[in-house]
């Protein structure tokens, strides 16, 4: 799927920069040792099938998640940027995001037959028809309007699939105690395009953090997602995946930015 994220790790909104230990500080204990690096270890394969397995069994998750990345200013110097956003999905054809700050919020619905990007600012609403799958939504929606989502490795049909494609190296780093409240397991993976590593529960088996970084990206802008509130298999109703207010807005064309039309009248 080409709109993957970690496919799309050269792009500067979505990089990451997993930076070492400052000077004259000690790595921590569970830093993998030098000679795991570059290899497949099956015991990351392992855990990252663990957490896909249970992505993708759930028939309905909710999550919050806040993601921050940095672009460089015309002095060079880096500027940070946080956006937060609450994902509701249902499978297989339906999926609520409202993604607040930093800068504009906007809501983002599929129910099967349609999806529509709302501007609550603008009071203005695109709407497009849909594929009946979750996975050929999240692609039409890349292509026909640029849209992409920073986790969708990570609710789509297989995302052992999505986040293991390519891999020239997996390890795991050890464990951790200060990330999501919990103890998880941190595995480093990396493939031609990417670098990343990502926290995942111990005992739930779901990402609690991921940082990332583009391989081939000049700059090396910083990317990270944490994730958080995950509700698996809880109750949705199909008043979840719509809004009232977005009903009522102006209509744009569902397109591209920059070439959408002007407000129907």
């Amino acid at each position: 799927m080409k709109y993957r994220l970690l496919l799309l790790t050269t792009l500067a909104l979505i990089g990451v920069g997993v930076q070492g230990p400052a000077s004259g500080e000690q790595p921590p204990a569970a830093t993998a040792p030098k000679a795991s690096i570059g290899a497949i270890d099956p015991k990351a394969l392992d855990i990252l099938k663990g957490m896909s397995d249970t992505l993708a069994k759930a028939k309905s998750m909710s999550f919050n998640i806040r993601r921050a990345f940095d672009e460089p200013a015309s002095n060079g110097q880096p500027l940070f940027y946080m956006i937060s956003s609450n994902v509701t999905l249902q499978r297989p054809d339906k999926l609520k995001i409202v993604t607040l700050g930093d800068g504009p919020a906007s809501e983002f619905y599929y129910d099967g037959a349609e999806m529509a990007v709302f501007l609550p600012a603008s009071n203005l609403i695109a709407v497009e028809s849909a594929p009946p799958k979750l996975d050929d939504m999240l692609e039409a929606a890349y292509s026909k309007a640029g849209i992409y989502f920073p986790f969708v490795d990570f609710i789509v049909a297989d995302p052992y699939a999505a986040i293991t494609e390519g891999l020239t190296s997996a390890f795991v780093m050890g464990q951790s105690t200060v990330v999501g409240g919990t103890t998880t397991d941190i595995v480093a993976i990396a493939n031609a395009n990417f670098q990343a590593q990502i926290w995942i529960g111990a005992k739930d088996k779901l990402p609690r953090l991921v940082w990332l970084t583009p391989a081939k990206s000049k700059d090396k802008p910083r990317s990270m997602l944490e994730f958080s509130n995950w509700r698996i298999d809880a109750a949705t109703s199909a008043k979840t995946f719509r809004s009232a207010a977005a009903a009522k807005a102006g209509r744009i064309k569902f397109s591209k930015p920059g070439l959408s039309a002007p407000a129907n009248k």
